[in-house]
Parts: C-alpha cells; structure tokens; sequence
C-alpha cells in the first residue's frame, strides 16, 4: 500500500531543491502531493507544470472553492518544510487564510502525523513569538525539527541552501510512518 504524504513549502531558498526531494520521498515509498505558500508557488511558477507531472498531482496553494472536488488523496504524513517565520508562527497561532496553514492545522484536529523543519535566521528567531510557537507545535504533537538534530538558523545573509538538512526532515517523517502501518 502506498503512503501519501502532503510536502507542504515555504518561500524560503531550500524550496527551489522540491523536485529533488520529492523523487527522494518518492524512492522512499511516498505518493507526494505538493502544496506550497502563495510566494513560494510565484517562486516556482515556470516549474509547477514540471512538479505536477512529477507528482501525478496538481500542485496547490490556494484552497478549493466550495463544491470543487478533492484532487488529492488523503494524507498520511504532513512535512511542512521549509518553513519560514511567517509560517510556523500563523500554523502555531491558527490563522489560517493561506491553504498550507489551513490544511497543517486542520491536520493536527484530523490526527494526521505531522513534522514541520523551520528555515530562518539567526535574527528572526530572536523574536520571542517563534521559541512560543515552536513549543506550541511541539505541544500539539508535531515534530519540529529545529536546533540540534534538525535546522539550526544562520545568520542572516549567509545561508547555504544547499546545506538545508533535507535528509533529516524525509527520515522523520519516515519514522512518523513506517512502511509496515501504511
């Protein structure tokens, strides 16, 4: 039986290596379903073709509109990565206006295992609202995958996105559910 997982991207640099790390999931045993915030699918725009046929699904960043089918299938896993700031701190505080936000938070309602792997600088995470959500999260029974063992901020202007822990996030989310539950 084939796992689903909702990959779910920010507008952070490590989304331009998705295609990578979705045929990465996919070797791993994942049917990928793509949703990403509005900035980060303007980012991607002359590839979401390209990430849709890779898929075998449409990519998302808006919600669907009332009486529209369900295009996806249901999810087994969530990974929201990578997740900016503006993301872990509305998912934390329930504001969902944006489709990404609004599906991780209904997710944690519906049971759904969920791991989230911010990407944010050293001067963003001094703001004392995303230690609090980062717990909240945490409280709620997502994995965070934040300081050691997950991403640890630069500082800023000086990221390597190439050095975003992608492997980790793919491995927890592995553990979350492993092949012989799916």
């Amino acid at each position: 039986m084939t796992r689903t997982l909702y990959l779910f991207g920010s507008a952070a640099p490590p989304v331009f290596d998705i295609a990578r790390v979705i045929e990465d999931a996919q070797a791993r045993g994942w049917d990928v379903c793509l949703g990403l915030t509005p900035t980060a699918a303007e980012w991607l725009a002359d590839g979401l073709n390209g990430l849709a046929a890779l898929t075998g699904h449409p990519v998302r960043s808006r919600y669907k509109r009332p009486g529209e089918p369900d295009v996806w299938p249901k999810a087994d896993a969530i990974l929201v990565a990578p997740a900016t700031f503006n993301t872990v701190n509305a998912w934390a505080l329930g504001l969902t206006d944006r489709f990404v936000v609004g599906v991780v938070a209904e997710g944690i309602g519906k049971g759904i295992r969920t791991a989230v792997m911010p990407c944010v600088n050293a001067a963003y995470v001094q703001h004392r609202a995303f230690e609090r959500s980062v717990q909240e999260l945490r409280e709620m029974g997502v994995r965070v995958l934040y300081g050691e063992g997950g991403f640890v901020p630069n500082q800023p202007g000086q990221g390597r996105p190439e050095t975003y822990p992608w492997g980790l996030a793919l491995d927890a989310v592995d553990s979350l559910l492993p092949v012989a539950e799916a």
